[in-house]
């Protein structure tokens, strides 16, 4: 749920102000450390269970008995990681409360609709999560595979609603203020502020690129391996395909997006272009940092910046120079946006490059690549994805710093000021380490599980049971 005050606190490892409370420090590296766990989860609570109904729809229309094993066993794995984001997300939300009083205290009246939306989609998942599960093989094939489709749906609900309070807060909109408080809310106004279709969109494109890639290396590897049935083959095309056809729709999108950040928040789009001066002709720097207000290291491409901005080399680009000094990020800030951006791009270019490979060796003999190469870069484009998702957090949380509501609330304002807060943060780490151990533990007995078996000796969802050894005899249940 990506709704940090600072996703990636734990970068921002530089010398405090004088005047900043000594629990900024813990209560960012906190919720930076929290929210980069949890949103990996995120993908796969929006996304497998969509490749989930890919494969049930499939199952069905075809008669592909193989399909319809994948959706069983993808539903399975997608229960697995919803109860783990049930927990992290659950500790993240305390964690609002706890580190960023400030915050909740002065805005939770608008801050805190959103959430309640997401609430109420949240229990419909878990809802009808449950019920698909417990449907197969007691539900008739199609009313079963119908209980799925609102899961899909109310995981995009949610997302988009968290997704909404995190825009909110780089483009606070639906308030009123009076004497610094809120004095009225229009929900609409908060939801929908000005930030939210493209962020919203950016974000659910997101979630199909990580679960696609992340799905389809792990058939990738199977097909290394030699295990070319018809079990892997559906599971690499079913997952690889919706990330490919995700892929140049997000490049797209992400034009749109970094054009808005241009026109509606200066400060981070100087940040991405590592601008520390106003003006025109602006190059587009690659790699980089910003050291004493200098651009070192960089490779500059002349005029790039602005032509993409404004589609005119003459487009003229706020730089630092424009932000009140009180209110401008430090240089360590500027680098860290600036090169998680580069990451950003670079591994979405890297995805999209692996997708064209993909339709070309397709486009030659019209069935899954045997190209060992290929293979290897899929079996790593997950992680390449989730690094992808990863770097575009950052840039969107670090780039509002050092505000947590940009332009109305200052992040060493919204800080807890009592108490110390490393212990909270060790139990955190100590929290997440147990969920992320059992999850990894209870996935590996699935895939264990399942390979000893074999596919041919798993039952198919809709069909006959296999007689049971040991069964009472009237009853056909295990005596």
């Amino acid at each position: 749920m990506p709704y940090s005050p600072d996703a990636a606190g734990v970068l921002l490892q530089v010398l405090a102000s004088a005047d900043d409370p000594p629990q900024l420090l813990p209560a960012r590296e906190q919720m930076a450390f929290t929210l980069g766990f949890h949103i990996i989860l995120v993908p796969f609570g929006v996304a497998l269970t969509a490749l989930m109904l890919i494969a049930n729809y499939r199952g069905l229309r075809r008669g592909d008995d193989q399909a319809l094993l994948l959706a069983q066993r993808w539903s399975k794995v997608a229960a697995v990681l919803f109860a783990v984001g049930a927990v992290t997300g659950t500790v993240l939300s305390f964690e609002l409360g706890i580190l960023w009083p400030g915050l909740m205290g002065r805005y939770g009246a608008a801050f805190g609709f959103p959430f309640a939306i997401e609430g109420i989609f949240f229990f419909l998942e878990a809802i009808f999560v449950s019920i698909y599960i417990y449907g197969w093989k007691r539900l008739p094939p199609w009313t079963h595979f119908w209980t799925g489709v609102p899961v899909v749906l109310a995981s995009i609900g949610g997302t988009c609603a968290v997704v909404a309070a995190n825009s909110w807060m780089n483009q606070p909109g639906g308030i009123t203020m009076r004497d610094g408080r809120v004095a009225e809310v229009r929900p609409a106004g908060v939801f929908f502020n000005g930030a939210f279709w493209f962020e919203s969109i950016h974000m659910l494109l997101a979630a199909y690129i990580v679960a696609g890639f992340t799905v389809a290396g792990v058939y990738a590897v199977g097909l290394l391996k030699g295990r070319r049935d018809a079990y892997h083959r559906r599971g690499f095309l079913i997952g690889f395909t919706v990330a490919a056809v995700a892929i140049p729709v997000q490049i797209f999108v992400g034009d749109i997006v970094a054009r808005q950040v241009f026109h509606s928040e200066p400060a981070k789009f100087a940040a991405i272009e590592l601008l520390p001066t106003t003006g025109n002709h602006v190059p587009e720097t690659l790699a980089g940092v910003l050291i004493d207000g200098e651009v070192r290291y960089g490779l500059p491409v002349p005029d790039m910046a602005s032509l993409l901005a404004g589609f005119s080399p003459s487009t003229e680009i706020r730089g630092l120079d424009a932000i009140p000094p009180a209110v401008r990020p430090e240089d360590t800030a500027v680098s860290i946006v600036h090169l998680a951006f580069d990451v950003m791009v670079g591994t979405a270019f890297a995805l999209l490059a692996l997708s064209l490979w993909f339709a070309w060796l397709w486009w030659r003999r019209r069935e899954v690549p045997a190209n060992r190469l290929f293979l290897w870069c899929v079996a790593v484009s997950g992680v390449v994805a989730v690094l992808c998702l990863e770097s575009g957090w950052v840039v969107t949380e670090v780039g509002r710093q050092p505000w947590t509501v940009r332009g109305l609330l200052l992040t060493k304002d919204a800080v807890a000021t009592q108490g110390n807060l490393w212990p909270f943060f060790a139990a955190a780490l100590a929290i997440y380490l147990a969920v992320g151990t059992g999850a990894v533990l209870v996935l590996r007995s699935l895939t264990r599980r399942w390979r000893d078996e074999g596919d041919d000796a798993v039952d198919v969802p809709y069909g006959p049971e296999r007689p049971l050894t040991g069964t009472h005899p009237e009853e056909g249940r295990p005596a």
